[in-house]
């Protein structure tokens, strides 16, 4: 179910996205929508971000551990 709601935009914001729904073949409402679906979620994904970053319970990993846990044990390789 959608529920209406209105938004106030600066002209230039409003030309821009005119301009790009007439390109896109789609309704200024649906662009104005899936906009504020990606901006929630990667907004949900900052506030998860913060989350670990403030918590004790969760270490930090630095880039070089980070590194060498992916590189795995070093084995030697058989010359030829």
């Amino acid at each position: 179910m959608s529920i209406p709601f209105s938004v106030r935009l600066p002209e230039e914001d409003a030309k821009a996205l005119e301009k790009l729904a007439a390109a896109t073949d789609r309704s200024k409402s649906y662009l104005v929508q899936k906009a504020v679906e990606n901006y929630l979620a990667e907004h949900e994904d900052y506030r998860l971000a913060l989350d670990r970053l403030h918590d004790p319970g969760d270490s930090i990993v630095s880039a070089a551990e980070l590194r060498k846990s992916l590189a795995g044990p070093k084995t030697s390789r058989a010359r030829r």
